[in-house]
C-alpha cells in the first residue's frame, strides 16, 4: 500500500527547489545589479557630475533631488548599472536619505557602497574659490580656513622634490603653476593630494590654450614668471596682452621690467609686510633678486598664480613699441601706455593692484 505522505512530499520537494532557484536566481541578480558597470563613467553637461583628474568622480547632490533622480543620473553617467535597483535600495533603507551637497565617489564602487557614502555624507566635499594673483601662502590660507588641509602642510607640499620632479618645474617650489579656480576638496584632504590637482589644473588649461601645448622647460618657466607679473599688474582684460607685449619689449632691449607688482611682493612675500596703498621710490630700490627695478630681465620665479587671461596674453601678446605704462584711473582700472620715460613720468604717481582677497 503507497504512503499518502508520498504524493505531498514530492510537491513539497519540487517547491522547494523552485524556491530555492529563485532565491538563487534573486541572489545572483542582486550581485549583478549591485556591481559596478563594466564601462568607463561620463560627464554630466553643467558640471554637476564630472571626472576629477585622479579618476574619483564629484557628484552635487541638489536640494530636494529625489532618490529616483538620483539613480538616473547615476546611471546615465555609467556609475551604476541600474536605477530601478536604486530606487529598491531607497525603499527598503527609506529611514536614510541622500544629504545634498558635492561628493567624492571613488570608483568603481557597488551601489551599496556609493549609496552608503551619500546617505552618511562621507566624502562630502568643499567648495574653495582660489582667484587669480594669489601666491602659494595666500592660497594655503584660504585652504586651511576651508578646512581641507593645514597651511603648513600645503606649503611643504609645494615643495616637495618628488611632485616639483613629477611636474618637472625647475623652481623650488610650485608657487605659479597653482591654477586658479574653483575647487572640490573633502575636509582634511591630503595637502600632496590637493597641490597634484591644482598642479594637473594649470597644465590642463594650458594646453587648452592657443600656443598652450607642448611648452616646456625653460619656456614653460619664463612664461609662467611672465604672466604671474602679467596677472599682477593688469586690471581689465583688454590691457592684458598690450602689457604682455610691453614687458616683452623691455626683455627684448636688455631694460628692467620695473614692475610695481614684483616690489610688491618681496615687501609682503619676502619681507612679510601688510600690502601697500602706493609704491614708493625707496622701495623700488630695495636689494631682492625680486625687485624688477634693481635687477633687469625676469625675476627668480612667479611672483603669483597666473589665470588663463594672463597665461594667454604672454602667449599672444599685442605688438606694440609701448615701453612703459603707468595706471592713471584707479576706479576704472585703465593704464596709460607711452613710448618714451617724459611721457611716463606725466602720466601721474604709482599705483598698485589692490590686495587680491
Amino acid at each position: 500500500m503507497k504512503s499518502i505522505f508520498k504524493i505531498p512530499f514530492r510537491i513539497l520537494s519540487i517547491f522547494v527547489g523552485f524556491c530555492l532557484c529563485l532565491l538563487g536566481a534573486g541572489f545572483a541578480l542582486v550581485i549583478y545589479f549591485n556591481s559596478p558597470p563594466p564601462v568607463p563613467p561620463l560627464e554630466e553637461p553643467g558640471g554637476a557630475l564630472r571626472i576629477a583628474e585622479d579618476g574619483s568622480v564629484l557628484i552635487e547632490i541638489r536640494k530636494g533631488e529625489s532618490g529616483l533622480s538620483v539613480g538616473k543620473r547615476l546611471e546615465e553617467a555609467r556609475i551604476i548599472r541600474n536605477r530601478y535597483f536604486w530606487y529598491l535600495l531607497s525603499r527598503l533603507d527609506n529611514s536614510r536619505f541622500v544629504k545634498t551637497g558635492s561628493f567624492r565617489l571613488e570608483i568603481p564602487a557597488s551601489q551599496l557602497a556609493i549609496r552608503r557614502v551619500l546617505v552618511e555624507g562621507r566624502q562630502m566635499l568643499e567648495r574653495v574659490t582660489v582667484p587669480e594673483g594669489l601666491t602659494m601662502t595666500k592660497t594655503a590660507q584660504i585652504l586651511e580656513e576651508a578646512g581641507i588641509c593645514e597651511a603648513a602642510a600645503f606649503l611643504r607640499a609645494a615643495e616637495d622634490p618628488e611632485i616639483l620632479d613629477t611636474y618637472s618645474i625647475s623652481g623650488p617650489s610650485m608657487e605659479g603653476y597653482l591654477f586658479p579656480d574653483t575647487y572640490l576638496f573633502p575636509r582634511d584632504y591630503p595637502p600632496a593630494l590637493a597641490v597634484r590637482a591644482m598642479a594637473d589644473n594649470f597644465f590642463s588649461r594650458l594646453a587648452g590654450l592657443p600656443g598652450g601645448r607642448g611648452v616646456l622647460g625653460e619656456e614653460l618657466r619664463r612664461l609662467v614668471i611672465l604672466s604671474s607679473i602679467v596677472e599682477r599688474e593688469y586690471r581689465v582684460p583688454d590691457e592684458a596682452a598690450l602689457m604682455a607685449g610691453v614687458f616683452l619689449n623691455r626683455l627684448g632691449i636688455g631694460m628692467a621690467l620695473q614692475s610695481c607688482a614684483t616690489v610688491e611682493y618681496v615687501i609682503t612675500e619676502v619681507q612679510g609686510k601688510p600690502h601697500p596703498s602706493l609704491i614708493y621710490t625707496r622701495d623700488t630700490e630695495i636689494g631682492d633678486p625680486y625687485n624688477t627695478y634693481v635687477y633687469p630681465g625676469l625675476p627668480p620665479g612667479p611672483i603669483c598664480s597666473p589665470g588663463a587671461l594672463a597665461l594667454e596674453a604672454v602667449l599672444r601678446p599685442q605688438e606694440s613699441d609701448y615701453l612703459y605704462f603707468r595706471l592713471v584711473d584707479p576706479g576704472a582700472g585703465r593704464h596709460y601706455f607711452s613710448r618714451t620715460y617724459d611721457d611716463h613720468i606725466k602720466a601721474g604717481v604709482f599705483y598698485v593692484k589692490g590686495n587680491p582677497p
